[in-house]
């Protein structure tokens, strides 16, 4: 090959290499644009960063038995922990959550302890939208229930349990009825509730396992009951059970199916009556989002 020719190669090398290098930046350009559209669909409930962060939820025990009496019970503050192991309160690697009890360790009577927030947009009846948490069981035994609420404050305090709308649950308490809770995250339907499924292997999931973060998204349809509404499907990733995005019920219902304006957050617990309580187990709370439509990736 001669120097002319050489040097020919050489430049249509140079020419393919850039134009290869402005495709691949060009798409990689792409790729950032969708990501940060998608990313802006998400509102921020609380990700509980900022010191007052409680401040802005309102708490009220409405059914407070505890013997001797104890004015406000519940345990409902912002704590920081590593990104990778225990709690620590001064370092670069610390994320900032909720963490939620019934009542200090060893109290029992506290039947009520909510804990709420207004949504940053009110969810229109006939409108779906998707939900997202992060939960962390701190300790069993526990007896949780969190999701949305079609109520105002007064309301809320009025109904507790029957505020809710879409429902979420962990428990692991024996029901009146005898039957026994194993931990496992439920949902709400028609006749009480239901224990999320591992689809693929047609059985119940495993139950929730402490100390460990886990994704959910809950995909709900505020429409009426006659168009199909009241429902809401939940997807989980989290623990050894379900490492990648899974769907883990369909078709989960309304608790009251009011169909009315979704327009809290909610958060209810309890410890049980005094004659047979079953634990002040706690529940931690990070990165709440909403988005409307179908949003099935990470805010």
């Amino acid at each position: 090959m001669s120097i002319v020719q050489a040097g020919l190669s050489c430049l249509w090398f140079a020419l393919l290499t850039a134009c290869a290098s402005t495709s691949t930046d060009k798409q990689q350009g792409i790729n950032d644009y969708n990501l940060a559209l998608s990313a802006s669909k998400w509102q921020l409930i609380d990700d509980f960063e900022h010191t007052d962060s409680i401040a802005g939820w309102t708490q009220a025990d409405t059914k407070n038995d505890t013997r001797p009496h104890i004015a406000h019970p519940q345990i409902t503050e912002r704590r920081q922990a590593s990104t990778t192991s225990g709690e620590i309160t001064n370092s670069a690697a610390t994320n900032s959550y909720m963490l939620k009890k019934p009542a200090a360790d060893g109290i029992v009577g506290n039947r009520k302890a909510l804990t709420f927030k207004a949504l940053p947009e009110r969810v229109a009846v006939g409108e779906t939208y998707t939900f997202y948490t992060r939960i962390n069981v701190e300790s069993f035994p526990n007896n949780h229930a969190f999701g949305l609420s079609d109520m105002g404050p007064a309301d809320i305090k009025k109904h507790d349990y029957n505020a809710f709308e879409a429902t979420l649950r962990v428990t692991d308490k024996t029901e009146s009825n005898g039957h026994e809770n194993t931990g496992v995250l439920m949902v709400k339907v028609p006749d009480g509730y239901a224990n999320i499924k591992n689809i693929q292997h047609n059985r119940d999931a495993k139950p929730l396992v402490p100390g460990i973060w886990y994704q959910i998204w809950y995909v709900v349809n505020n429409a009426s009951v006659a168009k199909g509404g009241q429902t809401y499907d939940v997807f989980v990733k989290g623990g050894d059970e379900f490492a990648q995005q899974t769907l883990v019920f369909q078709g989960a219902t309304f608790r009251m199916q009011r169909a009315r304006p979704l327009t809290h957050f909610l958060m209810n617990c309890n410890t049980g009556p005094v004659a047979k309580p079953y634990g002040n187990g706690g529940l931690k709370y990070d990165d709440l989002y909403m988005a409307k439509g179908v949003q099935l990736h990470t805010p």
